[in-house]
């Protein structure tokens, strides 16, 4: 079931695929639900959901972008959603992994060399902690982690001059642009498009939201993380 769910809606979304891609999207699902039933990685189960809501999902961002040969950071991957994804598909990307829980980063560093994944770095540490990467990366992306505004905060100090940050988000997504007005050009982006997405299988509203870095983000952010919770931008 999952290879067709795939081989039926990658083809519609206009990403290729092979069998060995297949293959290895069927690898990634095993050792997801194996590690899952003692690392609570993911509340979704099943072929049919982790296709659509996780694999599927987190390919959208390459129907809008190319990501080939772009250094890409994923902030908050968690069991590998979006960037093992996006890597699967594009595999010429260069691919940083940050999670703040060892565990997390121990279960991606073993799925990528399970999956035979080059040029992915896994890092353990707190997204406002990595100053040495700080304005490195074509690409920031990132799902399910916070809401935009203190999202931005973590994520847009990565993305160099000219770059996106992309964020996949469901329904909300108009809500959270409006609480993040103030934050997204005070860090030296702007919202540059928006597109609703449909999930084949699923009645959700799936967003991504493409924001540009039209300048450095000001020295002082990102905030120690509890002063970004405390008061967002």
């Amino acid at each position: 079931m999952l290879e067709e769910i795939l081989r039926i809606h990658l083809t519609a979304m206009g990403l290729p695929h092979d069998e060995t891609l297949l293959e290895r999207f069927r690898a990634y699902y095993q050792f997801l639900s194996e590690k899952n039933q003692v690392m609570n990685l993911t509340a979704i189960s099943g072929e049919e959901k982790t296709a659509r809501l996780h694999f599927l999902d987190s390919a959208v961002p390459l129907c809008r972008f190319s990501m080939d040969g772009a250094k890409v950071i994923d902030v908050g991957s968690g069991a590998g959603f979006p960037g093992v994804v996006l890597k699967l598909l594009c595999p010429s990307m260069r691919l940083t992994l940050l999670d703040s829980q060892r565990k997390r980063i121990g279960f991606l560093t073993e799925l990528c060399s399970l999956l035979e994944l080059e040029q992915v770095e896994c890092i353990h540490a707190r997204a406002e902690e990595i100053g040495f990467l700080r304005e490195r990366f074509d690409f920031a992306v990132s799902r399910a982690v916070a809401r935009m505004n203190i999202l931005s905060e973590l994520c847009l100090p990565y993305v160099r001059p000219g770059g996106m940050f992309l964020a996949l988000k469901g329904p909300a997504a108009a809500e959270e642009l409006t609480e993040a007005e103030h934050a997204i050009p005070l860090l030296g982006a702007a919202v540059e498009e928006v597109f609703a997405e449909s999930i084949p299988g699923d009645d959700l509203r799936h967003t991504l939201v493409a924001v540009r870095k039209t300048r450095s983000t000001p020295q002082g952010y990102p905030r120690p993380f509890s002063q970004i919770k405390k008061s967002p931008l």
